[in-house]
């Protein structure tokens, strides 16, 4: 049999696969994950948006051998950072923390000063888009909090997808629940979310980047100024 890792998750294997998870919780397409790919499966959570907190939870609740990978980019929120280690805390679990290979000051140094204000897509690339793909490197499977009603560009957010940019299958348990569906989850279970999402902060991500702005759009306050939804971690 040809490892998961060496072979692509082909058209008609993945349209069988959403039919068979179609309708049914979250939970049963992680512990076929776990299962599936027996610790070569990772969660991305960011710490600031909530969808990535439910999949953490159902994923420590049944203890699957899943690992959380945490981009660190050394912009994010303090509330970010101390979410992160509260989560590790509460559910006693280990959280890789991955940076980028620049630290803030390098990249100034090679680029100059701010490069979010100039060009937020070269430096997400930096600091999100290539060390996402680093940290992916020792996984089948990655897991996704995205969800359909986030964005026009994620409107199409299947179950199960094959990624290409990185060569493995993607997972995005909840890509057909409504934020009304998340925070329903996360106040019946008592999952720990950031506290600025109660300050006007429709959508978190690094500091420099994101306002407040009290909108329902779940992209709302990112990147203000540029014609931009997405870090591009997604696309």
């Amino acid at each position: 049999m040809v490892p998961d890792q060496l072979r692509e998750w082909h058209a008609a294997e993945l349209q069988a696969l959403n039919a068979q998870f179609a309708g049914r919780p979250p939970e049963d397409l992680l512990i076929w994950a776990a299962e599936q790919f027996s610790g070569c499966a990772a969660l991305t959570c960011s710490f600031g948006g909530t969808a990535g907190m439910v999949l953490l939870d159902i994923v420590a609740r049944h203890d699957l051998p899943i690992a959380i990978v945490f981009l660190d980019t050394d912009l994010l929120f303090p509330e970010t950072y101390r979410l992160a280690e509260a989560a590790a805390r509460h559910y006693g679990i280990t959280v890789e923390r991955r940076r980028p290979a620049l630290s803030i000051v390098e990249q100034e140094a090679r680029h100059g000063p701010a490069l979010y204000d100039r060009d937020p897509d070269q430096c997400c690339g930096l600091r999100k888009v290539v060390p996402l793909a680093e940290a992916l490197r020792p996984y089948d499977a990655w897991i996704s909090g995205i969800r359909r009603d986030q964005t026009a560009q994620r409107a199409s957010t299947e179950l199960l997808q094959w990624s290409a940019k990185h060569g493995l299958l993607k997972l995005s348990p909840l890509a057909t629940w409504s934020e009304r569906e998340v925070w329903s989850y996360i106040t019946a279970h008592a999952v720990p979310y950031n506290p600025l999402l109660d300050q006007g902060y429709p959508s978190l991500g690094c500091a420099p980047c994101t306002l407040p702005t009290g909108a329902t759009d779940g992209r709302g306050g990112r990147w203000s100024g540029f014609a931009k939804t997405e870090c591009g971690i997604h696309t």
